[in-house]
């Protein structure tokens, strides 16, 4: 008979106890990522929402993609077509992070910060870590989500990178503790895989 919950015997065993999904979702708490906001623009709304399912595809031709659910109201301008701007937001920046992830709805999410209409059409965050202002090019739908991809065709960027960054339900700062040029100690825990 096994006890406690599910993360505790995921967390104990290293194995999901028959739910993939709950497995899944603990061991992604661990996976830091820069928190952007995904911001476009449809007939006169604005809209913007938090992710951090964001990831650059080629830069051959330069493309971002981004993951977005479809209970979201960026989903179906972004159906639609919609172009979009990636912004990631500095470290001192969690306010614009939590205001377009539920705080706030609408255009209250543009609230905070400097926010610029781009010659493509969508909005940027001027005090951005980054921006990338991409051209909606392609959709996938799988399971919950719409997976978009952008071709980039502006970049704005501040001089300092000072990303905000989301892991394990807290936002926090990168600090980098490894010297340039020396990794990390190998993993030592768990048990071996099998050579072939």
């Amino acid at each position: 008979m096994q006890t406690g919950t599910a993360e505790d015997r995921v967390a104990s065993e290293g194995v999901p106890s028959g739910d993939i999904a709950t497995a899944l979702r603990i061991g992604l708490r661990g996976l830091a990522k820069a928190v952007t906001v995904i911001s476009c623009r449809h007939g006169s709304k604005r809209y913007a929402m938090t992710a951090t399912a964001v990831n650059e595809v080629s830069m051959d031709p330069p493309s971002m993609l981004i993951c977005v659910h479809r209970l979201a109201s960026l989903f179906a301008p972004l159906c639609d077509g919609a172009h979009f701007s990636i912004n990631i937001l500095q470290a001192s920046q969690a306010e614009i992070s939590a205001l377009c992830s539920g705080k706030a709805r609408g255009e209250a999410r543009f609230a905070v910060g400097s926010w610029c209409d781009s010659s493509l059409g969508p909005p940027y965050l001027k005090e951005a870590q980054s921006s990338f202002v991409c051209r909606n090019v392609s959709k996938l739908e799988f399971g919950t989500h719409g997976i978009f991809v952008g071709q980039v065709e502006q970049v704005l960027m501040r001089p300092q990178n000072d990303p905000l960054v989301y892991m394990d339900g807290r936002y926090g700062a990168f600090a980098s503790t490894l010297t340039p040029g020396i990794s990390g100690r190998p993993y030592e825990g768990g048990s071996q895989c099998a050579k072939r």
